[in-house]
């Protein structure tokens, strides 16, 4: 006999659902509600982080209406250039074929069409929330609307992007260059803007890598390798042995260079007694006189000494 299944029991079977995230879909419905069409895509992962892609137009109409719904704190404000880089990437080895390259503009979270993309931040400080807007950037019209109207704090960060990325910002105070002087040519920060110092030198770090720590037996090995080759500061053997090739061929800082012409300090010259040869016409310092007592008395004494 089968016995069938209560709905109860099918229920109690199933999945349970996944969690939703009421609080940011909220904010995606307040800002729909706010820029309509001007709100292009998103992306969700609940409990977790909202990104929102906006038409450039309504750019700066997206930070109006998030300012009042409470988003009150301005994180950042920068761009993002998709292009892959046509020199590589830093981290890729130069010893190595470098390795096939797309040359396909990909761009992240909520999609694009453009090269280059707005990246800004905001954050509610009375719900602990943040979000992520993103607008495309025409490359025949590199220019979004200035956010220092709504946040004061996005001045420096649009003079930052201007400088490195190319990119304007209509309505902004004073575009003045940071870091940059005012002639400089080109965007750094930009895919195609070539780091010549990169290409003169690798990144630091891919070819001057230090060697991995030796275990205690290659430790051992190696410094038994280096007392053999003379080049352990701890090794007699070897200092003693490079000591004795360096005088031998002139090198050591502690060898007097012979000049033939010049005869050496310690030479012998057969018409020139040295020092130390005892002419025997001449009483040696040292010499005993039978006459004369010696200072400690230790000699026979004197006739009138008054001690006999």
């Amino acid at each position: 006999m089968v016995v069938g299944l209560s709905e109860t029991d099918v229920a109690a079977d199933a999945p349970a659902a996944l969690p939703g995230d009421g609080l940011r879909e909220a904010i995606i419905d307040d800002l729909r509600r706010a820029i309509g069409d001007g709100l292009v895509d998103t992306h969700l992962v609940p409990n977790d982080d909202l990104w929102i892609r906006v038409a450039t137009g309504s750019w700066r109409a997206a930070a109006e209406a998030l300012h009042a719904v409470g988003f009150d704190y301005f994180c950042y404000l920068s761009a993002l250039d998709w292009m892959p880089s046509p020199y590589g990437r830093g981290e890729d080895d130069p010893t190595q074929p470098p390795p096939e390259r797309t040359t396909e503009i990909k761009q992240g979270y909520a999609g694009g069409e453009t090269r280059f993309q707005m990246l800004a931040r905001l954050t509610d400080t009375t719900r602990h929330v943040g979000v992520t807007l993103k607008a495309d950037v025409a490359d025949d019209a590199l220019a979004v609307d200035s956010w220092v109207p709504v946040y004061a704090g996005a001045n420096w960060h649009e003079r930052e992007t201007h400088e490195m990325f190319g990119i304007g910002f209509n309505g902004h105070p004073d575009l003045r260059n940071i870091y940059l002087p005012s002639g400089f040519e080109g965007y750094p920060l930009r895919k195609d803007f070539p780091l010549l110092s990169r290409m003169v030198k690798p990144w630091p770090g891919i070819v001057d890598v230090e060697p991995l720590p030796l275990s205690d037996a290659d430790g051992e090995a190696a410094d038994a390798a280096a007392v053999r080759t003379g080049d352990s500061p701890l090794s007699d053997t070897g200092g003693e042995a490079a000591d004795a090739a360096a005088a031998r061929i002139g090198d050591s800082p502690l060898n007097d260079a012979v000049d033939p012409d010049v005869a050496p300090s310690d030479a012998v010259d057969a018409d020139v007694a040295p020092a130390d040869t005892v002419d025997a016409d001449v009483a040696p310092s040292n010499a005993v006189d039978p006459d004369v007592a010696p200072v400690d008395g230790s000699g026979p004494p004197n006739e009138g000494d008054s001690s006999q």
